[in-house]
């Protein structure tokens, strides 16, 4: 159902490189980078004001692919520098007191999670952690015994940065519609990756990247915000953009999810993120998202083989994030070696999920990240060298 031959013609890194980091940056497609430079060198010809004017409806259609991607409205979407930006200014929008309550996950984001702390410092207000169940995921009946009219929010991460969890957002959205809590959803990890829909999830807040499985730039990102919770938000820093000056005295915050944003932006780096969303829309999330799996199903079948090597994945359902140890080797020292003989995979480090990794005793981990334009041969490549690395 995938083109590979094609989609490996328009990612030129794809025939040096074992490319398997697609959970940090994943390599651009030809049309992201040429829709980049195209607009740079119109700003040097032109002027970037009169580029932003010259390609206005191409920057407007961008709002209109990311809504097409979550099943919203373009009027839902806003466009930010990244996935924290985006996290931050809905998160921050609403309004904690002492006594609330914020109700996240075991495998929640560092990022994320020092927020929850800057405001329960700030507020007086709590941070309650769900339990997991004994897969590893979001354990939906404690989420359920936890929920008192005192929670003002709850937060996850849909797919963490390791452990190949997939949390069970459409349950959580479940819950909380149920209950009429406010619901934030980090997807960086999901977004390109599988299917996303809003209106299944549940959720009223959404951010997500551009870098990573979505195969746009650095520097982008999205948040959207449903439109019946959008009016009930004022965002934690505006300018002119986001609220224009309307009297000496008053300002009017936009009617849309645009009040996020602010007047500066990077256009060619937002055209790079709509031909990105495009370009994964053309393939099929469905498809994408059923590759990703094959492949990194692949991957763990290789890696159980390895006696020395423990698969520190979660879940009923794992996710294209791959994470392991291996016994007498150091993950960076494993990340550097897979390097030299053309393969590239990351690490992470317990602070990045840190209750996460206290609860398991993870040291960093291995992590290899496959996603639809890698080919069977990678993988075995990767299982071929690590094999390599064991005792015999």
């Amino acid at each position: 159902m995938i083109d590979i031959d094609r989609i490996r013609a328009d990612t030129p890194a794809a025939s040096r490189l074992a490319y398997l980091h697609n959970a940090g940056a994943a390599l651009m497609p030809a049309p992201v980078v040429e829709a980049m430079k195209q607009h740079i060198d119109l700003e040097s010809e032109i002027g970037g004001y009169a580029a932003a004017d010259r390609e206005a409806d191409r920057l407007e259609a961008v709002y209109g692919s990311v809504a097409r991607l979550l099943n919203a409205a373009p009027d839902e979407i806003a466009l930010m520098e990244n996935a924290t930006v985006a996290w931050q200014m809905a998160f921050y929008a609403i309004e904690f007191r002492e006594g609330d309550r914020i109700l996240t996950a075991e495998a929640e984001y560092a990022a994320n999670y020092v927020a929850f702390l800057q405001v329960a410092k700030r507020t007086g207000a709590t941070i309650d952690v769900v339990p997991s169940d004994a897969s590893g995921e979001l354990d939906l009946h404690a989420l359920e015994r936890m929920i008192d009219a005192r929670v003002k929010l709850i937060a996850i991460t849909w797919v963490p940065t390791n452990g190949g969890l997939v949390n069970p957002a459409a349950a959580v959205g479940k819950i909380a519609r149920a209950r009429g809590i406010p619901y934030l959803l980090d997807a960086c990890q999901a977004v390109g990756q599988m299917q996303v829909d809003v209106e299944a999830i549940g959720c009223d807040m959404l951010s997500a990247t551009g870098r990573k499985f979505l195969r746009g730039p650095r520097g982008t990102g999205f948040l959207y915000v449903r439109r019946a919770l959008l009016q009930q938000l004022e965002p934690p820093m505006i300018d002119h953009f986001a609220a224009p000056w309307v009297s000496r005295d008053e300002y009017r915050l936009r009617d849309d999810a645009r009040r996020f944003e602010t007047w500066e932006n990077n256009y060619a780096a937002r055209l790079g993120l709509g031909a990105a969303v495009d370009y994964a829309l053309d393939i099929g999330l469905g498809p994408i998202e059923q590759r990703c799996r094959l492949l990194a199903d692949r991957l763990r079948g290789g890696l159980a083989s390895i006696r020395s090597i423990t698969i520190r994945d979660l879940g009923r359902t794992p996710g294209a994030i791959v994470s392991f140890t291996m016994k007498g080797h150091e993950a960076e020292t494993i990340v550097s070696g897979a390097a030299t003989a053309g393969i590239t995979i990351g690490a992470s480090n317990p602070s990045s999920t840190r209750i996460d990794a206290e609860v398991r005793s993870l040291p960093p981990v291995v992590r290899a990240s496959p996603h639809y334009y890698n080919t069977e041969f990678e993988i075995d490549r990767l299982i071929g060298h690590l094999a390599g690395l064991a005792p015999r």
